[in-house]
């Protein structure tokens, strides 16, 4: 892995944290984004330099923005040339039952999770030479009361890693988290470290799956 370039959105905090230091200690270069949290990001990118990243870029990044989409990739492309591996992390979640969640809570969702993976994916996929992760949920394949635009938004992440498998020559993945400790879940659940492994295992062809594959957290901790 040592050398490969690692675009990880949502990279300041939680899951895509870890994985961006399981990534750093294997010698890669690091695109760490962040969208509120800038102060997180700076500290995860001083954490991977000592990790023993090549070099880390960090960048902020609101995956519900075009323009910001554009101007992150267009930067890391400056910088690199190219991105080997594409980790779609960015996500939003809002506890409530549907009927309570407005109209706001559900274009967040879907605008994070579905429509700005969606966006990130087809503006940096001309320059992903190796590999496509994107972290859906297994609230994307079982469906939970209280959190009915969400699992709606990671199903969708599962059916667009599918679909993309079949028209491009990169294999794409879907890295499915069971409840795990980060801010999003009250910090209840398996540790992120844990999560991050499997990304990174992912990511090194360890589970010998097909492209368009589910890969189930809760299968490999």
């Amino acid at each position: 892995m040592k050398g490969k370039v690692v675009l990880i959105t949502g990279s300041s905090e939680g899951i895509g944290r870890e994985t961006a230091f399981k990534f750093a200690g294997e010698g890669c270069a690091l695109v760490i984004t962040y969208n509120s949290h800038k102060k997180e990001g700076e500290q995860a990118a001083k954490k991977c330099l000592e990790l023993g990243a090549s070099e880390v870029l960090l960048l902020p990044l609101n995956v519900s923005d075009d323009k910001s989409i554009q101007n992150c990739v267009k930067v890391v492309v400056k910088k690199f040339k190219h991105v080997s591996i594409l980790i779609n992390n960015a996500g939003v979640l809002r506890y409530n039952l549907f009927k309570n969640q407005s109209f706001a809570d559900i274009e967040d969702q879907v605008n994070v999770n579905l429509t700005g993976l969606m966006k990130m994916t087809h503006e940096a996929l001309p320059h992903v030479k190796d590999m496509i992760i994107n972290i859906a949920s297994g609230a994307g394949k079982t469906a939970y009361e209280t959190l009915v635009p969400y699992c709606a938004t990671k199903f969708g992440v599962r059916g667009f890693s599918q679909g993309l498998a079949l028209e491009v020559r990169i294999p794409v993945y879907a890295v499915n988290p069971g409840m795990t400790a980060t801010r999003m879940t009250d910090w209840k659940g398996v540790k992120p470290e844990k999560v991050a492994q499997v990304i990174l295992n992912t990511a090194k062809g360890k589970y010998k799956v097909k492209s368009g594959s589910d890969v189930d957290v809760w299968e490999h901790v």
